[in-house]
């Protein structure tokens, strides 16, 4: 989990987290912050993200993403 804070705080360091529960809803990470922070995941956890994984839900908090990325590492 701390690799996936690293990521997305070097995105955007203004924003809280660990408690934001509506990132990608309340437009906190943009269409461009999307597109980096997956190529930043994919490279980091060196995984390979499918497009039918690209939904709101799975980006919309830390707890979401990490799960995601767990299970692609399986």
């Amino acid at each position: 989990m701390e690799k996936l804070l690293k990521i997305l705080t070097d995105l955007h360091p203004d924003v809280d987290f660990v408690n934001e529960k509506a990132l990608i809803d309340d437009n906190i990470i943009d269409s461009f912050d999307f597109m980096t922070t997956i190529g930043e995941i994919c490279n980091e956890f060196d995984i390979e993200m499918p497009a039918d994984k690209l939904v709101p839900e799975n980006f919309n908090t830390v707890e979401a993403m990490y799960a995601l990325i767990q299970s692609l590492e399986d």
